[in-house]
């Protein structure tokens, strides 16, 4: 049985309080980037640990896999690249799926693991998009977009 749990899920609030301190909680490498910037950390942190979630499960990998295997690109990056070059039914490896579903999925995982907190959408825009609301293409990860301005500038 799959188990999913400590992923960088926000502590959990009491009655009408609206604020709390806390430490970094949850597993590093499932958390958002703004936990490292020593910056605010938005109520949004909970959107990324999903994303980077879902597309891990998607794609039958982990984000720190990437990494270790020397593809020098984040999980989102990954993905991104694949619905560009509409790439999916790799992402699959042969499993019988609606590919349609499997584009919505992988869209949803990308918009919920942008690395800046206002381009993350609001939990409520998550749970809507995994309904019936179209999922639009998201902006390309922050590192990927690094990547083409050094790319187009050489």
């Amino acid at each position: 049985m799959a188990k999913i749990a400590d992923f960088g899920l926000a502590k959990l609030l009491i009655g009408n309080q609206n604020k709390t301190f806390t430490g970094v909680r949850g597993t590093r490498g499932y958390l958002a980037p703004e936990w490292s910037k020593n910056t605010a950390i938005a109520a949004k942190v909970d959107v990324y640990s999903f994303g980077l979630m879902l597309v891990e499960i998607i794609s039958c990998r982990k984000s720190m896999e990437l990494k270790m295997a020397g593809e020098g690109c984040n999980i989102s990056e990954w993905a991104y690249e694949y619905v560009v070059s509409s790439g999916l039914n790799e992402v699959a490896a042969g499993e019988d799926v609606d590919e349609a579903e499997l584009e919505r999925m992988v869209k949803i995982g990308i918009w919920c693991t942008q690395n800046e907190p206002v381009t993350l959408p609001a939990k409520k825009s998550v749970q809507m998009m995994e309904g019936s609301v179209q999922v639009q293409h998201s902006p390309p990860p922050a590192s990927f977009s690094q990547s083409l301005l050094h790319t187009g500038s050489s």
